[in-house]
């Protein structure tokens, strides 16, 4: 079984994947970490290098190489990576998966982002709080159409990790 995780960055796919594989005894992923490994480059060195474009391709082809494994995996999606190519398509029509899309709210997201943008590719260029507001609340309302065809979707908003790994774990007996 292959477990996919889904939101916008800095909803938690990461930190709780990685504990979700633990306490399922699986292997865990972070596909922009693979990316970066089979690329032998970041995810902002890639965007810089060769674009964008370049980069969403090669994110297809790595998602679609890791949905054919025959392993149990827990795998965090870039929070861009449903609503590119036939990403979401190939997630919808796997029987071989699950797909959770964690939803935290917009304030919260631009609390838990707004200190570490410089990391963070698409939002680097944002100086204020209130300009990253209004970029995710943009960016939001064109990826939940994507976001929202997760099998589960979990509000995470003001829940702690461990009762937000009890909702996955409940979803998957």
């Amino acid at each position: 079984m292959i477990i996919i995780l889904i939101g916008y960055m800095g909803s938690g796919k990461s930190t709780l994947g990685k504990e979700l594989a633990t306490r399922l005894n699986s292997s865990f992923l972070d596909l922009d970490d693979y990316i970066s490994e089979k690329e032998s480059a970041s995810i902002p060195e890639l965007f810089k290098t060769k674009g964008e474009i370049y980069f969403r391709k090669k994110e297809t082809e790595y998602l679609n190489e890791l949905l054919n494994t025959s392993e149990d995996l827990v795998l965090a999606l870039g929070g861009g990576t449903p609503c590119f190519g036939n990403n979401m398509d190939l997630l919808t029509g796997n029987t071989n998966l699950i797909s959770f899309y964690l939803k935290l709210s917009i304030p919260l997201l631009v609390k838990r982002l707004f200190k570490e943008r410089e990391n963070r590719p698409l939002i680097s260029h944002i100086s204020t709080e209130a300009e990253l507001l209004e970029f995710i609340g943009k960016h939001l309302f064109e990826r939940i159409p994507y976001y929202s065809k997760s099998q589960f979707t979990l509000n995470t908003d003001n829940k702690t990790q461990q009762e937000i790994l009890e909702d996955l774990v409940a979803h998957l007996i």
